[in-house]
């Protein structure tokens, strides 16, 4: 990144003093208001103020810390708008480490509020410049979150040509924002002649001051235009008759008055500003470059012709202390451009080539992907961008990514395997599987063409994914065949994957023998999944993949549970959390897929508090720490969840939310969603909807058992006996997907045992329906732990459990204890629950000047704990700040 995002502007030695705005700005700080808005058109001096501001609280404030930001359009993918954040809290001592796989700006800023709970009397300012180049929803949802949950000492301050869609009107109703608008950072009469006469060295009357000042209505841009034109002026004559003729709208003033300033410039300076105007930034080696090494001003190379520029006010902002980088006036810019565009109209792309070209030299490929875009070298972009694959893909900035892609033409992407990949991976995340192969058949063609034509291979960035595409498309080509069902094809192409494969490719080799790991378990035989999948699972850790090797937790964890061991299950998701959190906050990507299955696992041992603190973690964290092809498992589990509390409606309408985000061909769909409904609907009597799935699936009970259909076919079960009971059909097809289960997958032969004891106690053979119920506990090691899967089929089951338990069976008994557990405590919604004894103990620590990692230490609590205790804290006292809950705790006696 740009160092020069991360310097407030310079002061001027020349400044209008605005006291009235200081003074202002000053009272938001002291207040403690959550935000200050900044909002106003270009050119009133918006970032202007704010310098000046900071500048003169640095010695009245030395409790104050200042991270500043300037927001640029590519800040609109949030992974690297976490980074530049991060930078810029760094500079003024706020340490956050985001993880070499962090792309989740939600998560970074829910840490840093828990970080920032503990700063004293110290105070953090955060300002954001040019907010209005945001459009993307999830940074939008990332800082309105912020500003929800700011701890006391920390204060932000936007800066914005437009509103933000924030939570303003929510935040005037509570006095928590404070507003510096277009009419607020107008020039009064008396500002107006200090510019005018001071900064700007005019000597004007007060009558000429007053309708410079009533004509542009205190407009700064338009005031400091009119004195560049005024500057030209030699006698009153013509000081008269410009300030006569001076009128009209913003937009004719701004028209006219840069006619004014550039028919005056000298022929060189004229040169120099258009040539430039291409550029977000300058920098004097960069403008040399624009000006082809013909020099700038009277001479003066860039760096001198930039510092000339700066001291006649001639539009440039210094981006620096050293005042090294620049960059134009964003409205003065915009005329720029558009006059380069009418005075030399095929001058801009070669403009925008010399910008690549140096940018290229420089490794600033984001820049030079951007001019060689502007500039229509679709070719250069393409090679620019597979050189830029590596780094951005293991930043996790897959926005960025995708966007670049999309801007190539498409046969510019066809014609390099590297971008044909990249395309067809993003068509497998949206879901689009015809798409993918189409892109995959181009990424072979490209191979093939490269193969045949030396010139087209010349023109393909030598980096290692294009080494390894070959292996690569076969891997995509595993993914594709097992998303259509197809095993054996899944094995066929993930093993021509390891044989292009070189022994040190170790994410290619990580990624085939994944997919060889899940064809076997698509088959059935978890043994071998297990091992496969484990000996893949160490290749991705070998290739320094960590969000891959997190996210294969999942899938593992799930290969156990198959296997009836969800000790082991657990074991690996604790581990998983280990790592995830072991490098500091904000944590990266999957870590919030690691919580869901902790949930899962809470769930299935039917501790629902547990489950519920997970799922609430998982949120917190956010999306961005989730996989996408993981994140309908929140909603499955937390349907699962309000099922088993009896609230059959939230159940299926999570569901449906899980089906619009599942995307095939990343994992076997061993547990299809419309199935997982259907047994909520005949959990809930809703045998008609339940019917109608079962003529869909085209599944009938005579079927052979074939594992990936045995989750439907097993939900077929339960149908005809809520239906018609027991019957010989019934018993047969159980028989079938016992014996297809043995002996290793535990978790099959404990649901089929199940099922078969429901089925004789509706033909009333009680003796046997314990029997065998008694026979399926004892076939997995923690019966316990599967509680969920019991207590799931209702009534006829917890008789039947009770029946076993006055038989002796242990299991049993444990099993109805775990019955008698109440609800979760947070359902999301309802009226405020009694503090816990636990949250009593948190609320009390949050009394006290203890960070939230102190507070964690002190209770012997994991981070994520303390946060989902404090998350409950915060819904039941129905405040959503930590002074906040301290006072309401303090008003109520709690403490």
């Amino acid at each position: 990144m740009l160092a020069t995002k991360l310097f407030r502007p310079s002061r001027r030695e020349r400044l209008v003093e605005r006291r009235r705005l200081i003074e202002e700005l000053d009272r938001s700080l002291a207040e403690h208001h959550r935000l200050t808005l900044v909002s106003a058109p270009a050119g009133f001096g918006k970032t202007t103020l704010l310098g000046d501001w900071l500048d003169s609280l640095a010695p009245r404030r030395t409790d104050v810390d200042i991270a500043w930001l300037s927001l640029d359009g590519a800040d609109n993918d949030p992974a690297r708008l976490l980074r530049h954040l991060v930078a810029a809290l760094r500079r003024c001592g706020v340490e956050v480490d985001p993880g070499p796989d962090s792309s989740d700006v939600a998560a970074a800023l829910a840490d840093l509020v828990n970080e920032l709970t503990g700063v004293g009397e110290r105070r953090l300012l955060l300002v954001l410049d040019d907010y209005h180049v945001i459009d993307d929803a999830a940074v939008h949802e990332a800082i309105g979150f912020l500003i929800d949950n700011l701890p006391r000492g920390l204060h932000l301050v936007l800066a914005t040509r437009s509103d933000p869609p924030l939570p303003l009107t929510r935040l005037r109703v509570r006095d928590q924002l404070v507003e510096l608008r277009a009419a607020d950072l107008r020039f009064t009469p008396e500002e107006a002649r200090d510019f005018l006469n001071q900064v700007m060295g005019l000597d004007l009357t007060t009558r000429d001051v007053e309708a410079l000042e009533a004509r542009t209505e205190g407009w700064a841009a338009g005031l400091q235009l009119a004195a560049l034109s005024l500057r030209a002026t030699r006698t009153r004559d013509e000081t008269d008759r410009f300030i006569g003729d001076f009128a009209g709208s913003n937009r004719f003033v701004i028209d006219y008055l840069v006619d004014e300033v550039l028919a005056r410039v000298p022929p060189e300076t004229h040169r120099f500003l258009l040539h430039t105007s291409v550029l977000d930034r300058l920098t004097g080696p960069l403008c040399d470059a624009m000006m082809g090494g013909a020099g700038g001003i009277d001479g003066a190379d860039g760096a001198g012709t930039l510092a000339r520029l700066d001291r006649d006010n001639l539009f440039v902002v210094a981006l620096d202390a050293e005042r090294s980088w620049y960059r134009y006036h964003h409205l003065f810019a915009d005329v720029l451009h558009a006059r380069l565009l009418a005075e030399q109209p095929d001058a801009a792309p070669a403009l925008h080539r010399r910008a690549t070209a140096w940018y290229a030299d420089h490794d600033m490929l984001p820049e030079a992907i951007r001019h060689a875009l502007l500039g229509g070298d679709a070719a250069r972009a393409a090679h620019l961008v597979e050189r830029a694959v590596p780094r951005t893909r293991r930043a996790r900035e897959d926005a960025t990514l995708l966007g670049w892609i999309g801007a190539l033409p498409d046969d510019a992407v066809r014609r390099s395997p590297v971008l044909s990949l990249v395309a067809g991976w993003s068509m497998l995340m949206a879901g689009d599987l015809d798409a993918t192969e189409r892109r995959l058949d181009d990424a072979d063609a490209a191979l093939a063409a490269g193969e045949g034509d030396p010139e087209l291979r010349t023109t393909w960035a030598e980096t290692e994914d294009l080494r390894t595409a070959p292996a690569t498309v076969s891997v995509y080509r595993a993914a594709l065949a097992q998303a259509r069902g197809d095993t054996a094809g899944t094995v066929d192409h993930a093993c021509r994957a390891l044989d292009l494969a070189a022994p040190d490719d170790h994410l290619v080799r990580g990624s085939a023998g994944g997919f060889l790991g899940l064809a076997a378990w698509a088959a059935g035989d978890v043994e071998r999944a297990i091992a496969t999948f484990s000996d893949a699972v160490r290749s991705l850790r070998a290739a320094g993949n960590l969000v891959d090797a997190l996210d294969s937790t999942v899938v593992l964890a799930d290969m156990w549970l198959t296997a009836g061991r969800p000790e082991e299950a657990r074991r690996l998701y604790d581990r998983a959390l280990a790592t995830a959190t072991a490098q500091g906050e904000p944590y990266p990507r999957a870590t919030a897929d690691l919580h869901v299955g902790l949930a899962e696992l809470d769930l299935e041992r039917n501790d629902l508090d547990g489950a519920q603190a997970h799922l609430d973690t998982a949120k917190t964290l956010g999306e961005r720490t989730s996989i996408t092809e993981n994140r309908h498992r929140w909603y499955v589990a937390a349907a699962r969840l309000r099922a088993a509390t009896g609230d059959h409606a939230a159940a299926t309408d999570l569901l449906d939310q899980a089906q619009a985000l599942f995307r095939p061909g990343f994992y076997p769909d061993l547990r299809p969603i419309p199935a997982v409904r259907t047994r909520v609907q005949i959990a809930a009597g809703d045998l008609e909807s339940a019917s109608r799935w079962a003529r869909d699936a085209g599944l009938g009970l005579d079927d052979e058992p074939v594992f990936l259909r045995e989750y439907e076919l097993l939900t077929l079960v339960r149908l005809h006996l809520a239906r018609h009971g027991r019957s010989d059909q019934v018993l047969r097809t159980l028989r079938r997907v016992r014996a297809a289960a043995e002996p290793a997958r535990a978790a099959t032969l404990l649901e089929v045992g199940i099922l078969a004891a429901l089925a004789r106690h509706a033909a009333g053979d009680t003796p046997g329906a314990v029997a065998e119920l008694t026979h399926a506990a004892g076939r997995v090691p923690e019966p316990q732990s599967h509680a969920r899967l019991f207590l799931d089929e209702g009534a006829p089951m917890v008789a039947l459990l009770g029946e076993a338990a006055r038989a002796g069976d242990d299991p049993a008994r444990r099993i109805l204890g775990s019955a008698r557990t109440r609800p979760p405590a947070h359902t999301g919604g309802g009226p405020a629950d009694p503090l816990s004894g636990r949250e009593l103990d948190v609320l009390r620590m949050l009394a006290s000047d203890l960070t939230g990692p102190e507070i964690a230490r002190q209770l012997y609590v994991s981070l994520n704990t303390l946060r989902t205790h404090t998350k409950h804290i915060f819904t039941k006292l129905d405040v959503n700040t930590r002074a906040a809950a301290v006072r309401r705790g303090r008003a109520l006696g709690l403490i």
